[in-house]
């Protein structure tokens, strides 16, 4: 029996980043062999086992065959004889099929260490094009090392571009897919992901939506980069600039889906794309299962983004109704996050990443002036039911006249 430390964990030791996750390999093991030292199996689908002690997760070497669609479609084989360069080959990026023993020496039968120094994402064999899942992992991992100069080399792009046009990455489940996009998102440069899906051909395929936005121009005054495509990716890189929550990451991607449905003659204006691209964000929000939060937020930017940048300008009364829709009474964080995504979108413009939004504070505060009517008085004075509703509302209205006068002042 011999155990490796394989993939990430090599990866990023030689990349000099922190290491966290690390899975071992164990060549020339039965699952007997497993069983008798106190390992504890996982998941039925492969032998894969929990250490007594560490907990960390060792898995026999194995090699395996495409037997049906997507990223579930394979048949697994592990037996003692299967070799340590055998379970490497079936890997995506030869930078993940890199072995070490516990001397630290290394295997790298696929030239990972050669292509780390190179910064390329390689695949490590023509199997590569047998999981449509890796179309979306190439993609991340090109976010999370871009700030490092990595690239996709050619050759694998051109495989990510046959697996998107074979229709296998629609046999993806929506959790798959889900995990894959909610990591990119998180990453240090996000819209890479985007580029990346789009360069391949992925992302007309998984989010046609969010494609159909490149080469769709916008009015050149307020938005001096123009492409409405270019703008999302510019967004997506702001929120993580500014280390938003993947709630607002999400938002941020979808904020301007209405303005890909504008007709041509009415370009570069975009009347009530708010309304029309509400739609369109449910669709993708259903198509990826994505968290119940990311939907909701999705939505809500989605609907009043304008109404965030038009903050110093509105009534009292429909500033109002904004707090209403939000529920900023019981859900704070909800608005507080909503504020963010505005300003993530407002600096995603070219030459103005750098400007001021004092739209938020304006927001803030004028949710803690409706937030700070007080309900006891108005129970003294007998309100109960629908009229205690109304004289909330009354009072909220008043409150939010006398915050827009002291501002304006």
């Amino acid at each position: 029996m011999q155990i490796y430390k394989v993939g990430g964990a090599v990866r990023d030791r030689l990349l000099g980043k922190p290491v966290t996750d690390i899975d071992w390999v164990v060549v020339g093991a039965t699952t007997e062999e497993m069983l008798a030292k106190g390992f504890r199996p996982v998941g039925a689908d492969f032998p894969v086992f929990l250490h007594p002690k560490s907990g960390e997760e060792y898995a026999l070497a194995r090699t395996e065959r495409k037997s049906g669609r997507g990223y579930g479609g394979f048949t697994f084989h592990a037996s003692p004889e299967v070799t340590l360069e055998e379970d490497l080959i079936r890997r995506d990026l030869t930078i993940n099929a890199m072995a070490e023993d516990d001397q630290q020496n290394l295997t790298d039968p696929y030239h990972g260490q050669r292509d780390l120094e190179a910064r390329l994402l390689r695949h490590v064999s023509p199997a590569f094009a047998e999981d449509p899942l890796r179309v979306l992992r190439v993609a991340r991992f090109a976010a999370r090392y871009a700030t490092l100069g990595f690239t996709v080399a050619p050759e694998t792009l051109g495989l990510m571009r046959e697996l998107s046009e074979s229709g296998e990455l629609q046999a993806l489940t929506a959790e798959r897919s889900w995990k894959e996009i909610s990591r990119a998102l998180m990453e240090d440069q996000p819209q890479v992901f985007i580029e990346v899906l789009r360069e391949c051909g992925a992302l007309k395929v998984l989010m046609p939506e969010v494609d159909a936005l490149f080469g769709v121009p916008q009015p050149e005054a307020h938005h001096p980069e123009i492409d409405t495509g270019v703008h999302t990716l510019s967004v997506l890189e702001q929120s993580a600039q500014h280390k938003q929550p993947l709630t607002v990451r999400w938002a941020c991607l979808l904020h301007d889906l209405g303005k890909g449905l504008t007709p041509e003659e009415e370009w570069p204006r975009h009347i009530a794309h708010e309304h029309t691209g509400l739609k369109l964000i449910k669709a993708v929000n259903e198509r990826f299962k994505a968290p119940k939060d990311c939907q909701e937020l999705a939505l809500l930017v989605g609907q009043y983004h304008t109404h965030g940048h038009r903050a110093l300008e509105l009534k009292p009364s429909t500033l109002l109704e904004l707090l209403q829709s939000f529920d900023v009474y019981r859900r704070p964080q909800r608005f507080e996050e909503f504020i963010s995504a505005c300003e993530m979108d407002a600096r995603g413009r070219k030459g103005l990443e750098q400007r001021s939004y004092p739209q938020a504070d304006y927001l803030r505060g004028a949710a803690t002036a409706a937030r700070s009517v007080a309900v006891q008085p108005l129970l003294e004075k007998g309100f109960k039911g629908p009229e205690l509703g109304e004289a909330i509302k009354r009072e909220r209205l008043k409150a939010l006249k006398a915050y827009k006068e002291a501002a304006s002042a």
